[in-house]
């Protein structure tokens, strides 16, 4: 029986899977050889803008100690921000040098709807030399109304609260990740301001249904998709002067760094992209295995590995999922946990019709339970089996799908170790086979091994 590795950012395990299982992976882009240099040389000379030194040395002309805001990523992203490829120091170290003042620089964590992270969160993710300047480093809060500021109204009707510090800042640099997106075609450039940076309120309709609902809201889909569109015409009013950006292995090695202007060096970002995690596919798998990767802290985050299986799963379908749910709140948090209870006890079409009812009022969170239900559109929820030795059998009691730790016997479930995982696809895997030999389906069946990094595309689909 074929072993296949699924990797966890410095986790690994193998899973065993029947012999015939086509394994489906993105092409293994080449990691940079010095990807320290390679972040010097991107700085030096970025994409459709001026190195970011002379940005610096333009606005000292106006402004004698200009304030820098620079936006992170937070944890649920695997940018490097640490050690020799990392993304941050550089650009710090070189505002310093080009004569800003360390306390006059802000990092501010792109948080968006998510929890602030922890002083020991942030001290694992950023490099030790950044810690040690007097730097100013908070995370974005997009409840807390006296740091944010209305921008006005986007062409599409959207309501823009922007974070105040950033508003506020007379140089704007946007770090980030270059992946796949399963709404907005691709994360990166623009998505650091919109939904990094706004409002809570500014989320309801970048994130709302009609805008999900859109056959275009989907993976390496920028051109017709209202999402990518509404984040960057916000990113636009608020101003962006820089962006570093870099695209990554399923290793999280770097294979590119894209720095300069907001869209030139974001679209050179997103074509590097497309070489390398699209998957071309011939047909749909009855069975289809996958996991949440690096990503994948949580059921919230999950959904991303889920929406990347749909073009790989005939109607019908098996889908296997596995999910290392290592966060606080292993679900996510109390709104999504509430609205994906509904999607559980009412099934895809029923939810649709409630979020899209003019009664509905729009909770935040909805838009990962409404990515989920585009899963259930494809197969039966009974036809997911979810795999997380973290989560609690009180937490999986409202997860939709099948909870994969009742496979195993009573004293191995929510063990929170890794190591039954490998048991329960092996069961969960039978399961499926022996409901395909019941219906005389001889069945095929695909692991997505890069989980929600690598994108099954029909070949021929155009994307």
């Amino acid at each position: 029986m074929p072993r296949f590795p699924i990797v966890f950012g410095d986790e690994s395990i193998e899973i065993d899977l029947p012999g015939g299982t086509e394994c489906l992976a993105m092409s293994g882009p080449a990691p940079i050889a010095r990807p320290k240099d390679a972040i010097m040389e991107a700085l030096r000379n970025p994409i459709g803008a001026s190195d970011l030194a002379s940005l610096v040395r333009r606005k000292m002309e106006s402004v004698a100690d200009p304030g820098v805001a620079i936006v992170i990523s937070d944890n649920t992203r695997p940018v490097p921000y640490a050690g020799e490829s990392g993304i941050l120091a550089p650009v710090v170290d070189l505002l310093v040098s080009a004569g800003v003042h360390p306390e006059c620089i802000t990092i501010i964590v792109a948080t968006g709807t998510h929890r602030k992270l922890s002083g020991q969160e942030l001290g694992e993710m950023l490099d030790p030399s950044v810690l040690a300047r007097p730097v100013r480093i908070v995370c974005h809060d997009c409840r807390d109304e006296s740091n944010l500021v209305p921008l006005g109204t986007t062409s599409r009707g959207t309501r823009v609260l922007i974070n105040r510090l950033y508003l506020e800042a007379d140089i704007k640099i946007l770090t980030g990740l270059v992946e796949s997106h399963f709404m907005a075609g691709a994360s990166g450039g623009r998505k650091a301001v919109c939904p990094g940076l706004v409002g809570e309120e500014s989320t309801y309709v970048f994130h709302g249904p009609e805008f999900l609902s859109s056959p275009n809201a989907r993976d390496l889909v920028l051109d017709g998709n209202p999402c990518h569109e509404e984040a960057l015409e916000v990113a636009k009013m608020a101003g962006a002067d820089f962006i570093v950006n870099v695209t990554l292995s399923h290793e999280f090695q770097i294979t590119g760094v894209f720095a300069g202007d907001l869209v030139a060096a974001h679209e050179e970002a997103v074509k590097r992209l497309r070489e390398y995690v699209a998957i071309p596919i011939d047909r749909e798998y009855d069975i289809v295995v996958t996991h949440a990767g690096f990503v994948g802290i949580n059921h919230y985050q999950a959904a991303k590995a889920g929406v990347v299986a749909i073009p790989a799963l005939k109607r019908g379908g098996y889908l296997v999922m596995v999910a290392r749910n290592t966060d606080q709140d292993p679900v996510g948090g109390p709104l999504y946990r509430t609205v994906l209870h509904l999607l559980t006890l009412n099934g895809p079409e029923p939810f649709m019709r409630l979020i899209k009812s003019p009664e509905w009022r729009f909770i935040p969170e909805q838009w990962q339970v409404q990515m989920w239900s585009k899963v259930f559109e494809r197969i039966p929820m009974n036809h997911f089996i979810y795999c997380a030795p973290h989560i609690t059998a009180r937490d999986a009691a409202i997860l939709p799908g099948r909870d994969g730790n009742l496979l195993l016997s009573p004293e191995r479930r929510y063990s929170r170790s890794l190591a039954d995982v490998a048991s329960m696809v092996r069961l969960a895997v039978d399961e499926a086979l022996c409901d395909c030999g019941r219906r005389g389906v001889t069945p095929s069946i695909a692991f997505l091994r890069d989980g929600p990094y690598g994108i099954p595309v029909p070949r021929g689909s155009g994307h």
